[in-house]
């Protein structure tokens, strides 16, 4: 099967503006059972209201945490994280800490994510590392102390960063993770090309908020 012909199940339909309203996260569900989106990906207060408009269909929910900063302590993400999967949720995005990322403190960032991947219960975990913010050595870095703590995925970018993904990151968090882990890719992805050149590039997700522009177009 063609990307273009089955892109609805590659994309995690996203809202995670902070003005983002109740009823706006009623209509986000209801567009992604309508267009057969994969997922909905929002903040942690709304994954009781995004399960309940969600449980007569396939779609899962995708919650945040420690978004945006990733700067939240160790305990607090596992906190939100157990609490999210306890609501229901499917899948959890972590943010990363960049600053201790960039102080090179590798045991920290390992036990940070590992944390959140076993209050995760079994839940894939996303592994956010903000590649705009990043030098290569630092995105190698951050790619393979997800996978070392048993990570599901990496992804490029919170959308709330400078830049977004890009098909040369996507291509980097490839060759470092193998084919063991997912990769999505998120930020500035609003177009039909650009989500085809992501998956192509080695992206086996797409977070947007985009999505019912690219199915459409």
């Amino acid at each position: 099967m063609k990307v273009s012909e089955n892109m609805a199940g590659y994309i995690d339909h996203t809202l995670l503006k902070p003005e983002a309203t109740e009823a706006q996260i009623i209509e986000l569900c209801r567009e992604a059972v309508k267009f057969g989106f994969f997922s909905v990906c929002i903040n942690p207060s709304y994954v009781k209201t995004a399960v309940q408009e969600l449980r007569n269909s396939d779609v899962k929910v995708c919650c945040v945490v420690g978004f945006p900063l990733g700067a939240t302590t160790t305990a607090v993400k596992a906190f939100e994280t157990a609490e999210a999967v306890e609501n229901g949720a499917a899948e959890i995005d972590m943010v990363i800490h960049i600053g201790v990322l960039k102080d090179k403190k590798e045991d920290y960032l390992a036990q940070d994510i590992a944390a959140v991947v076993k209050a995760a219960a079994g839940c894939p975990v996303k592994v956010i590392i903000e590649t705009g913010l990043l030098t290569e050595e630092e995105k190698i870095m951050a790619c393979r102390l997800a996978k070392k703590a048993g990570a599901g995925y990496v992804k490029t970018s919170t959308g709330f960063g400078p830049g977004g993904a890009t098909i040369a990151d996507i291509m980097l968090m490839r060759e470092t993770v193998g084919l063991e882990l997912g990769i999505k890719a998120s930020g500035g992805v609003r177009d039909r090309e650009t989500a085809e050149q992501m998956i192509k590039a080695g992206a086996t997700r797409i977070g947007t908020s985009s999505g019912v522009t690219i199915i459409r177009t």
